[in-house]
C-alpha cells in the first residue's frame, strides 16, 4: 500500500511515519506533482487549498495523477495563517469557501463536488472549530 505526500515542509514530511514516500515541494512556485499519470485511487489536500496561488493548475495535476474513477478530498476550515492565505479567502464565509473550491474543481475538469460538514461536536467546548470537506471526481 502506497501513501505518498507532497508538501512544503520537509520536517513535517520526515516525521510522518504513515508515508511510504514523500517529496518536499512548494506548489506555489512549481505547481506540478512528482508522480506518474494514473497513479493514485485518492488524493487529499489537507487544510491548504487556501494557501495555493495556482489552485486550478494544482488540481489539474491531481486529475492527471488520479486513476480513472479516483477521488480528491479537500479539507478546509475557516482557521488559517492569515499572512499566508490568498486575500480572497480571508473575505469569504464557510459556504463561499466551499463554492470556491467547487469552482476550482470545475475549471480543473472535475464534475460537481460534494460538500460535507465534518465539524466535531464536543460537549462543553466553547470554541467553534468548523471543518468541511469537498469531494471531487470526474
Amino acid at each position: 500500500k502506497r501513501i505518498s505526500a507532497t508538501g512544503i515542509n520537509p520536517l513535517e514530511l520526515i516525521a510522518n511515519d504513515q508515508l511510504t514516500d514523500y517529496e518536499a515541494r512548494n506548489l506555489n512556485t512549481n505547481p506540478t506533482l512528482p508522480y506518474d499519470d494514473n497513479t493514485f485511487d485518492a488524493v487529499t489536500c489537507v487544510v491548504s487549498i487556501d494557501y495555493l496561488i495556482h489552485p486550478i493548475e494544482v488540481l489539474k495535476e491531481v486529475r492527471r495523477v488520479l486513476k480513472p474513477g479516483g477521488k480528491v478530498i479537500i479539507s478546509q476550515s475557516n482557521r488559517c495563517f492569515q499572512s499566508k492565505a490568498i486575500a480572497m479567502w480571508l473575505n469569504m464565509n464557510d459556504r463561499q469557501h466551499l463554492e470556491l473550491i467547487n469552482g476550482y474543481g470545475k475549471y480543473a475538469g472535475f464534475g460537481p463536488g460534494k460538500a460535507f460538514d465534518i465539524t466535531a461536536s464536543v460537549p462543553g467546548d466553547p470554541y467553534n472549530n468548523p471543518m468541511f470537506i469537498v469531494e471531487l471526481s470526474e
